[in-house]
């Protein structure tokens, strides 16, 4: 898809004549989604103007005079985000925090059961994203060096491609006619630890290594990826409670005498904490301080918009998340208030 951008008036009917791969519209947040048909757009992804934290080109929601008014401009924004999204979309977040009188005002937390409580959108994570550097100079706080990305839904199913943002595992392999596991378990030593348990009896030692016999199969055939075997008196270490009534494995150790840790074929899904180091505004051009990095976009793009679908970014700034978005074989739209916003972020996605 070749990165072409068209730039669109919000007056005029863009929407319908709109055939590029990113679209950028100089407008309103507000205006712009209203004026948006229902059920238009795959996914939405986007990082409003944080509360009294600068004063951006086209002022707008960011300056209310309190965190509450603040997020009602941006709770009348999301209902429109809600009400042009797909039933099978989901709508990505990513909002800061500030102090006020050494105090945080905790607005990501604030806005976020907001939105469940009053347009009833389903929160599905909540993605901590580690920066792992700044915070600015502190003497009676912790540095703060983390923000939140919220993924929303508008329903309990919707679209989520697992195996396009899994970790690849590596594969497992035969050596001297043995199967031995992407990590290297052959199952050699879990049969030695069985023959040499003291803790299982002979029908607990048979049934293991029948249970053995069936997930090296499986490994064999590549439905999974690694496997782990925790034997009752082993001297395993586990990551699970001993008492039975609280942890099914452990129940599980109790009364079979061993259970199994298996993996995916397909990998491991990615955390829920993110370390991705923000964009260095000293090396580039930074009419627009606040940025987030191309990284943080791709695995919500790549995991909840179908390939071809439609991304919206209502306050798009210097276009990240449509870079991103058309990198991935996606169409995107970019709203922002500003001239200068929408000039950079074409500049930038035309560069790639």
């Amino acid at each position: 898809m070749s990165p072409d951008v068209d730039i669109f008036d919000e007056q005029s009917p863009w929407f319908k004549t709109w055939r590029s791969p990113a679209a950028l519209v100089e407008g309103d947040a507000l205006s712009v989604t209203q004026s948006l048909p229902d059920s238009s757009i795959d996914m939405v992804m986007t990082s409003p103007p944080y509360w009294k934290q600068r004063q951006y080109d086209g002022g707008g929601i960011g300056q209310e005079k309190t965190p509450d008014q603040y997020l009602r401009s941006l709770l009348d924004v999301f209902a429109q985000v809600q009400r042009v999204l797909r039933s099978t979309g989901s709508f990505w977040l990513n909002v800061g925090d500030t102090y006020v009188k050494k105090s945080l005002q905790g607005i990501p937390w604030r806005l976020a059961i907001a939105m469940m409580d009053e347009q009833g959108w389903i929160l599905r994570n909540d993605v901590v994203w580690s920066k792992l550097k700044g915070g600015g100079a502190v003497r009676d706080r912790l540095r703060g060096t983390h923000e939140m990305l919220f993924h929303f839904t508008k329903k309990p199913q919707y679209y989520f491609d697992s195996s396009s943002i899994r970790n690849k595992p590596r594969a497992a392999k035969v050596v001297n006619g043995a199967v031995v596991s992407a990590t290297g378990v052959s199952g050699v030593r879990y049969r030695r630890r069985i023959e040499l348990s003291t803790d299982l009896n002979d029908a607990e030692k048979q049934r293991a290594m029948e249970a053995l016999d069936a997930v090296l199969a499986q490994v064999a055939a590549g439905e999974l990826s690694d496997f782990r075997m925790v034997i009752r008196g082993s001297g395993q270490r586990t990551t699970h409670s001993d008492k039975a009534a609280v942890s099914g494995r452990a129940k599980q150790l109790r009364d079979e005498g061993f259970y199994f840790l298996k993996y995916h074929p397909d990998g491991a899904m990615p955390s829920d904490v993110w370390e991705i180091v923000p964009e260095d505004t000293h090396k580039r051009d930074a009419s627009h301080y606040a940025a987030y990095p191309l990284e943080l976009c791709m695995t919500p793009i790549a995991a909840t918009c179908p390939p071809g679908g439609i991304v919206l970014d209502p306050f798009v700034g210097t276009g990240t998340t449509v870079l991103a978005a058309v990198q991935q074989g996606r169409r995107a739209i970019g709203v922002d208030t500003a001239p200068s916003y929408i000039q950079l972020a074409k500049d930038r996605v035309l560069r790639g």
